[in-house]
């Protein structure tokens, strides 16, 4: 039976603008349930404050005439949703007593499920609510007979499902307007209480300005919250008597917003009839958020969960196909503007790092770098020239050092000089190849051992020979000796030379794809949480941004370069590429920031990869299953260099310091991770 997408942990939510008549509760609850009849696919449906009556009806709501025609059309939708297995709000004015409630009324399963009042009454400005309404009592959840039926009446109210394959409740509070204005909002509680859908039934007019405040209320609160949280505002179909509703919906998810409507203002033609926003939001991933956020629990203390009712409610088949973005490079920002923010302040963090630990190393730091021409040391030496010049330091405080060996290309070797020379570092080259082969020879006399089972030690044959017959070879085969000798011998004159800047990446780290105590080590680095797919995008906008001419010409060319550790010689394909070897490093990325980011299992992943969008190929589930196996097979099997590894950095919320950040025993079975 294929998965649906409430067995990953997804709820669809809508926030529906609905064309209004102000004060004819019959024409508004017909055009919700049209409304509904094309929503029939989400789980959760709000609807705008007072969206029964109109919000603008005035002293009108002083009528018995629209108060009874509001409960008819209550009854109307009740009698008529299209599915009556979905949570829906509507916003309706309820008399109780002596008293006239603003209310959200929450509808499943063919009856009213609970009545939640409004709290906060806005009287001021433009607003004068309480000519009309009274504020939602504070207290127990009470009774109301309404429409022949006992229903709970509160501002407390959990509307509760269970989704039995990710073992979480679906958890909705839903809140009226002026509540998410407030120093603290009941939503706030209520996520406390465990809500983990927060809703939010609004008036809200349109002042130049409020609509990025709002946008701000909405993304933060559901960041505070650990929770999603849907808004929607009365359209400009209200009466414009003195204001206009902008007719704005919004559902973010942990801080994040996940789609936004049209409104009055932003520029697009107004919309006179209905539209909605809908959204998945991943429940499954906010509850492992608030799991590993340990403080979130302590503020238990400062509510009584024992306050709020909860209250089932059921929901109909799953959807299936995800509608929310699902970015393929989830490290990098699409939009351009952020996306150099990004960069910007990524660069700032790691200048200020280093600059500490330079600061740290005397009067007179020396620095060394090994400059291979590649993306990650070429990011290294631009961040070492920068902190250079923010302590006022020679950038001749730099020793680059590029160690050519038996895989380097003239591409790379070019690049790397030209870089270290434009920079105008203390720059120095050493040929690796003699003192490898004198490894190679050292090794022989031991264990026999035979670069690529072909080239013959016996003889103890000159680098001139030996290249010669290197250059024979038809079977390279993948010499993890051949390769490791030269990974060290690199390593170990950087060492000899002074302090070691570190180059590798997040990525690299998290494949173990460094050479233990080889480019595995350095005294510090810069790069270490740094995924390889921004490292590409961080070079690029230092080119664009910091430099000029010949220097930008280079560092485009290194952002253009095959990624390549260079310790295999060349063959007709050209140099020794790594993700022939381990795989896409966008796939790779994406894997990485969902395993460690969001706690995702593999076949949640899968799903996710197969939904992204931004790819820069198509793949197939047969090569997403091959990689993501390869990745979480090297993942387990290399946690023992994560253990052991440099100081560095933090920039983003994926790290893997075994101080700060990724703690994974080195010895654990990754089998259950790799059952799928």
């Amino acid at each position: 039976m294929m998965a649906t997408n409430r067995d990953f942990g997804f709820v669809r939510i809508t926030a529906a603008v609905p064309k209004v008549t102000v004060a004819d509760p019959k024409q508004n609850a017909d055009e919700i349930l049209s409304i509904l009849g094309s929503l029939q696919d989400s789980d959760i449906v709000v609807f705008p404050e007072l969206s029964i009556s109109s919000y603008s009806c005035g002293d009108l709501f002083h009528q018995a005439a629209l108060l009874n025609s509001s409960l008819a059309g209550i009854k109307r939708i009740i009698s008529n949703m299209p599915t009556s297995e979905q949570l829906v709000f509507v916003g309706a004015p309820i008399s109780i007593g002596s008293a006239l409630f603003n209310c959200s009324v929450a509808l499943n399963s063919g009856k009213i499920l609970g009545i939640a009042p409004k709290q906060f009454i806005p009287n001021y400005n433009e607003f004068y609510e309480r000519r009309w309404f009274a504020p939602g009592p504070v207290g127990p959840v009470r009774q109301i007979e309404l429409l022949g039926e006992s229903v709970p009446f509160s501002p407390q109210l959990l509307f509760t499902h269970t989704l039995p394959t990710v073992q979480t409740d679906v958890v909705v509070y839903v809140e009226v307007c002026e509540a998410i204005w407030m120093p603290v909002p009941p939503s706030s509680m209520a996520a406390i209480a465990g809500a983990n859908i927060l809703c939010n039934q609004s008036a809200s007019n349109e002042v130049i300005g409020k609509a990025d405040y709002r946008r701000n209320l909405v993304q933060d609160q559901s960041g505070r919250c650990i929770a999603a949280y849907a808004y929607t505002s009365c359209a400009p179909t209200e009466s414009t008597g003195d204001v206009v509703f902008g007719g704005h919906a919004l559902i973010a998810e942990g801080g994040q917003l996940l789609c936004e409507s049209d409104r009055v203002g932003n520029g697009n033609s107004v919309k006179r009839d209905s539209y909605w926003i809908t959204s998945d939001v991943d429940v499954a991933r906010l509850q492992t958020d608030r799991r590993r956020t340990t403080s979130y629990s302590d503020s238990e203390k400062y509510i009584s969960s024992q306050n709020y009712q909860r209250i089932p409610f059921g929901l109909g088949k799953s959807a299936r196909g995800l509608l929310r973005k699902v970015d393929a490079l989830p490290f990098v920002p699409k939009d351009l503007r952020t996306l150099d923010n990004r960069c910007a302040e990524i660069f700032a963090i790691q200048t200020s790092a280093l600059a500490k630990r330079i600061e740290c190393l005397g009067p007179s730091p020396k620095i060394t770098i090994g400059v291979s021409g590649g993306l990650d040391s070429t990011l290294a030496l631009l961040v070492a020239a920068r902190t250079c010049d923010l302590l006022s330091l020679p950038r001749t405080t730099i020793l680059g050092v590029t160690m050519p060996g038996f895989g380097t290309t003239d591409m790379t070797l070019t690049n790397a000089r030209e870089l270290m020379r434009y920079l105008r570092v203390n720059s120095h080259e050493i040929d690796i190849r003699q003192g490898s082969l004198n490894q190679f020879l050292d090794l022989h006399k031991i264990t026999g051992y035979q670069p690529f089972n072909k080239v013959k030690l016996s003889d103890n044959p000159t680098l001139d020979l030996f290249l010669k017959r290197l250059s024979r070879v038809r079977d390279k085969s993948h010499d993890l000796v051949f390769e490791n000798v030269q990974a060290r011998c690199r390593t170990e004159l950087l060492m000899n030379l002074g302090f070691v800047i570190g180059t590798g990446d997040l990525s690299e780290l998290w494949l173990g794809w460094c050479t233990y105590n080889a480019d595995h080590q350095s005294m510090y680095n810069v790069n270490c949480s740094i995924p390889k797919t921004l490292v590409r995008f961080l070079v690029e906008y230092v080119a664009e941004n910091e430099f000029s001419g010949g220097v930008r010409e280079t560092l485009l060319s290194i952002a253009g370069t095959t990624i390549s550790p260079e310790l295999l010689p060349t063959d007709r394909k050209g140099a020794q590429r790594t993700e022939d070897t381990v795989g896409p490093y966008e796939l790779h990325d994406f894997f990485i920031h969902h395993i460690v980011r969001n706690g995702y299992d593999p076949a949640k992943i899968l799903f996710m990869a197969k939904h992204a969008k931004g790819w820069s190929r198509k793949y197939s589930l047969k090569q997403l299953k091959h990689w993501l196996r390869i990745n979480l097979e090297r993942a387990f099997a290399q946690q023992y260099k994560r253990d052991d590894v440099p100081n560095g950095p933090k920039v983003g919320s994926v790290g893997l310091s075994p101080r700060g950040d990724w703690r994974m025993p080195s010895d654990a079975s990754p089998d259950i991770w790799l059952d799928f």
